[in-house]
């Protein structure tokens, strides 16, 4: 059975019937077309013979899922997830590659070797957290925003990573080599950011205008600009990426990954079957013992330590569990950067790492599914042995000078016109909010206030709801809402709850739920401006002496997550404008 077009059309049958029973199971597909690589290979079916082809659409299929992934990866992105995410990004990268190897070399592997099979284990898969965080509808979450943050800092150093291994791999290794690569690395990174900052905008009109042009355009950028990577000495897999990344700022940047991905899905599911079928029978008896204490290190290793680095950093235990999970298995980049390094190894030691890699990522993947699912509840089987994570000067207990009687949670929106509300009440007051450079702009403004999720117990706990007078929220999670007016109904608490919500359903399920006054901003701003004419009337002149009093109103309300830049100058032209109104109004 030597036609491919043969073999191919019985490898996807096999993977369809894998597919079908980890549908049925409730197990990621990953882990069937792994499987299904296992049983068309040489140790079961024995049906791929021309395994030159299949590694061919195995590395399209690593070249489209990182391209798309760099799409997801704009510059900015690190400023975004904030100080917490790239702290725990960076060191959980760096424990877990040092306590794996460690590991590793006890295990009897070369230095070297080991020092790979231990980076593969320090990083996590992106798409597979996602994934499920969003089948739970938890991504709105606390520990889920800092879990995804420092997913995505693990991807760029597994990209920073994707460059070094060509240097790792040459035999001719020296001080010019390393030299070189640094200068075409710059060169190249240079070149893609000029592109993308100077000449892509200027084109978006003409590539985005035709749907069938972006599809091409998306392809022949992607594998272009790996192509160039490896060509000049780098890899393929970094050039791909880079080429997303260069993407991620444009407009048309989702459109192209969602057109991509049906594509992506056909070749990776290759890529992971091409990983399957290299399992030889001969080692899986040496493997399987050292993959499953790997495993252990990874399921339960991982989290502690980015539980230790969460207590550093001031969270409280359960948020810092609940992270840690995040990072409880290996990723597709694991499998990707060990299929580069066993590409330039002798074959048997190939063989053998490529299929320990493999295995660990059967195991932790299928295991780490069911640890995010059900966390609640393995958080409240393990509680009482995780007080040792629980900081003594958590950053909620730091806000918490004294007991609150108003609290608001979510500073973004009004947040400044409630706090001068509460300042003339004169009662102690709290804000709460899971932004860190809101979080930063409280603090240097003297605001009490707590960082964290209020639909966290611990934190409800904290800050003592039942003595709580006035409640607001200004958030738009219509769940978090309910949860809080749930909550307060069930215990019988005095606490006056209002919140807000994006419809009138929501509103009214709310108020169902308990909530004493629901805001819905979309129909408050109609509400002013039809008050506005009834009292008015139609006289242009009050509109425009009304437009400038609420521009004025803006430019004082600052959002300290996206301070404006350009207020000076709007303050200019509101004052001109004045001035000419007044000199028409005279005339």
């Amino acid at each position: 059975m030597d036609n491919i077009f043969i073999e191919l059309s019985f490898v996807i049958g096999v993977v369809l019937v894998i597919s079908l029973i980890m549908r049925l199971l409730k197990q990621p597909l990953m882990i069937g077309y792994i499987i299904a690589g296992v049983l068309v290979g040489p140790l079961v079916l024995n049906i791929v013979h021309t395994a030159d082809q299949l590694d061919i659409f195995a590395h399209l299929g690593i070249a489209l899922l990182l391209f798309i992934v760099g799409l997801g990866l704009s510059p900015k992105i690190i400023k975004d997830v904030g100080k917490p995410a790239v702290l725990t990004g960076v060191s959980q990268v760096i424990f877990t590659t040092a306590v794996g190897w460690i590991i590793v070399h006890s295990l009897g592997y070369d230095p070297l070797i080991a020092l790979y099979i231990a980076v593969a284990l320090a990083f996590s898969s992106t798409i597979i957290v996602l994934k499920l965080l969003s089948d739970k509808r938890e991504h709105h979450r606390l520990y889920a925003k800092i879990s995804v943050g420092f997913l995505l800092v693990q991807d760029i150093c597994a990209a920073a990573i994707l460059i070094v291994v060509p240097a790792l791999n040459n035999d001719a290794l020296s001080s010019s080599f390393i030299y070189e690569l640094i200068a075409k690395s710059l060169l190249l990174f240079a070149s893609l950011a000029f592109i993308s900052i100077w000449l892509l905008p200027k084109l978006k009109n003409l590539i985005s205008a035709n749907q069938e042009f972006l599809f091409i355009f998306a392809i022949a950028w992607g594998l272009g600009v790996g192509a160039i990577f490896y060509e000049t000495g780098l890899s393929l897999e970094v050039g791909a990426l880079a080429a997303g990344v260069a993407l991620a700022s444009q407009p048309y940047a989702a459109e192209i990954a969602s057109r991509l991905r049906p594509l992506r899905d056909f070749f990776i599911v290759l890529f992971f079957v091409a990983l399957g079928t290299s399992i030889e029978l001969t080692i899986l008896g040496e493997i399987i013992p050292q993959a499953v204490l790997l495993s252990l290190f990874v399921l339960i290793g991982n989290p502690i330590i980015v539980m230790i680095i969460m207590k550093i950093l001031g969270f409280t235990k359960k948020t810092g569990f609940k992270a840690g999970l995040a990072v409880a298995q290996i990723s597709e980049f694991s499998l990707i950067f060990i299929a580069l390094i066993g590409a330039n190894l002798e074959l048997e030691l190939s063989q053998k790492i490529i299929g320990l890699t493999t295995v660990i990522a059967l195991i932790t993947i299928t295991l780490s599914s069911y640890m995010i699912i059900y966390s609640d509840k393995l958080y409240a089987f393990l509680e009482r042995f995780l007080k040792i994570f629980e900081s003594q000067n958590t950053q909620e207990e730091n806000r918490l000078a004294q007991q609150p009687e108003l609290v608001l949670i979510g500073y973004v929106r009004g947040g400044e016109q409630f706090i001068k509300t509460f300042k003339t009440l004169k009662k102690p007051y709290l804000i709460i909010d899971y932004n860190p450079r809101i979080v930063e702009h409280l603090e240097q403004n003297n605001l009490p206030h707590a960082y964290g999720d209020i639909s966290d117990l611990e934190l409800i706990e904290e800050i003592g709801l039942d003595k709580v007078k006035l409640l607001i929220s200004t958030i738009s999670e219509f769940q978090i809402n309910k949860f809080l007016a749930d909550y307060i109904t069930k215990k019988n608490l005095p606490t006056i709850f209002i919140c807000s919500a994006e419809t009138p359903l929501q509103a009214q399920e709310l108020y169902q739920c308990g909530a004493n006054y629901v805001m819905l901003p979309h129909y408050i701003g109609g509400e002013q401006i039809l008050s506005f004419i009834k009292k008015t009337g139609l006289d242009k002149k009050a509109f425009i002496e009304f437009r400038d009093h609420h521009l004025l109103q803006l430019t004082q309300l600052t959002d300290p997550a996206h301070p404006s830049k350009s207020q000076p100058s709007l303050l200019k032209k509101i004052r001109k404008i004045k001035s000419s109104n007044r000199k028409e109004n005279s005339a």
